[in-house]
């Protein structure tokens, strides 16, 4: 079938869908700890890097900008992802708003996100256990092969087993950042060390030795340069459509599971900002250029004694971010593969566990290729030190694409298809949608002024480039009618042949 957007429908049998089945099992405390547990690692290491650019007062109010994008955002899609429950997610609404070049282009940045965002994880995690081991970091890229095998095995092993890892390292992610809290709440100082940051004469973050700074040392642009870094907090929640056909009832559980996942990550937010930078001995100041901050708050309360163990603490929450994006990763490839947008071989999932063990594969070979790539380009001292933000500012860069995609096709599905059913309505609406899209573009906009930024970005061009040729010329003539696209083409009001429809 030719569509008039210039795109192709080839036939498909129901032996494409039954080699492409997925279970349900996931309830709403499955998808709690799943959107939990992909953005905890923002809390214990990356969001720190806003100290340098905004002082503690600008990350403060940064976070809170942040907060309300992401507010708009979730509400926009705790509505759209139970009126359209499909694995695509992001995809899928864009699709069903802006036809199968919006859906495409907006699947592509979340893509890019998905694969990323992993990679910036693992950065982290090897950085701790090279502080925990005292390993040499030239040895960082077999720590990252090691994590990724792992966790890509127990995400590949079965639904079940994959949501219950996620549900104990969420919940015990959460309990070691209550027990910093309650550990460092005594203790802290907030004038002398989280106001320990002024501006030198060359305009850059120095220290001042007695605390007791301005909270804006940078002013309100320091606030907006702060933007980037603040999205660390929450990145990744809006990835829980992603489960939706792997959810028990994604109606009902979908928007309660995104929602209960903001609030939780949102006094978190508030507790680690506050806190991990008012410990004496750490401070805001050393923080902003931190590695491992989590780590360093609790050598600073219970002194080096106990390194080893309050650094395998501190791993938890990056390593519940790094299993729930993994899976998120496998889904989101699955998706554009299963209707023909990426290779359909890719789509396959697993003939006893019913997982995408392709997709996953593919996910984690292209985000290792990219870090060797990264790597070796600029040599492992270089690397070591500037790869986390280079991989960071990819991953921002794709998500606030995303977001801005996301809220637009809110957007037009309210206005161009308000019969379709609706279980849970946005209380912001239109008003939260427009927000997210405008504070993500301001956020774009302050991201450039990261050192890191183009070196990232050029790789996210290469990225778009590359696929965007290959469904031009290949993928758009070869779409299949997954669930997503049948019911885009059903609400746009066209016809298509019987035996081309996916089997039920």
């Amino acid at each position: 079938m030719q569509d008039s957007s210039g795109v192709t429908y080839k036939s498909a049998d129901a032996g494409y869908f039954e080699k492409r089945g997925l279970s349900r099992y996931a309830g709403v405390w499955s998808l709690w700890a799943l959107g939990v547990g992909a953005v905890i690692s923002g809390h214990f290491s990356g969001w720190n890097f806003g100290f340098a650019t905004g002082g503690w007062g600008g990350m403060l109010v940064a976070g809170m900008i942040i907060a309300v994008m992401y507010l708009g955002l979730t509400f926009s899609i705790a509505e759209m992802s139970p009126a359209l429950p499909h694995t695509g997610a992001a995809y899928s609404f864009a699709r069903t708003a802006m036809g199968p070049w919006g859906g495409f282009i907006t699947g592509l940045c979340e893509n890019v996100e998905y694969v990323i965002t992993p990679a910036v994880i693992v950065t982290f995690i090897t950085a701790y256990v090279n502080a925990i081991l005292g390993l040499d970091p030239a040895y960082s890229p077999f720590i990252w092969v090691i994590f990724y095998l792992i966790f890509l095995g127990l995400n590949i092993y079965g639904l079940e087993l994959s949501f219950k890892v996620t549900l104990v390292i969420t919940v015990i992610s959460l309990a070691v950042l209550v027990f910093f809290w309650i550990s460092a709440f005594p203790s802290m100082d907030f004038g002398r060390w989280a106001l320990n940051i002024g501006v030198g004469p060359d305009g850059a973050a120095v220290e001042l030795p007695e605390g007791n700074g301005s909270w804006f040392p940078f002013g309100f642009s320091g606030v907006l340069a702060t933007l980037p870094f603040a999205v660390w907090l929450f990145l990744a929640i809006e990835q829980l459509p992603l489960a939706a056909e792997e959810s028990v009832d994604p109606k009902r559980d979908m928007p309660r599971g995104i929602l209960l996942g903001m609030m939780t990550l949102m006094i978190s937010a508030v507790m680690i900002v506050l806190l991990n930078a008012s410990v004496p001995g750490v401070g805001a100041f050393h923080l902003s250029t931190s590695l491992e901050p989590l780590l360093d708050g609790f050598k600073a309360i219970y002194g080096d004694g106990g390194v080893v163990l309050f650094g395998l603490v501190a791993l938890t929450g990056l390593i519940a971010s790094f299993h729930t994006i993994l899976y998120a990763q496998g889904r989101q490839v699955y998706s554009l593969s299963r209707a023909g947008y990426f290779p359909t071989f890719l789509s396959v999932t697993h003939g006893t566990y019913k997982t995408p063990h392709v997709a996953m594969l593919a996910g984690a070979v292209t985000g290792l290729a990219v870090m060797l790539i990264i790597w070796f380009a600029l040599g492992a001292t270089d690397a070591s030190a500037a790869i986390g933000s280079i991989l960071l500012n990819m991953a921002v860069f794709a998500a606030m694409f995303s977001y801005i995609m996301q809220a637009i096709s809110f957007i037009l599905l309210r206005r161009n298809m308000p019969g379709i059913e609706r279980p849970f309505r946005s209380p912001l609406g239109i008003p939260g949608a427009v927000l997210t899209v405008i504070i993500a573009v301001v956020t774009l906009s302050y991201q450039v002024q990261d050192p890191n930024f183009f070196k990232g970005v050029v790789w996210v061009a290469v990225w778009f480039a590359v696929a965007i040729a290959y469904f031009a010329f290949v993928g758009r003539h070869k779409l299949i009618l997954s669930p997503e696209e049948e019911f885009a083409i059903e609400h746009s009001g066209k016809t298509f042949p019987a035996a081309m429809k996916p089997a039920q």
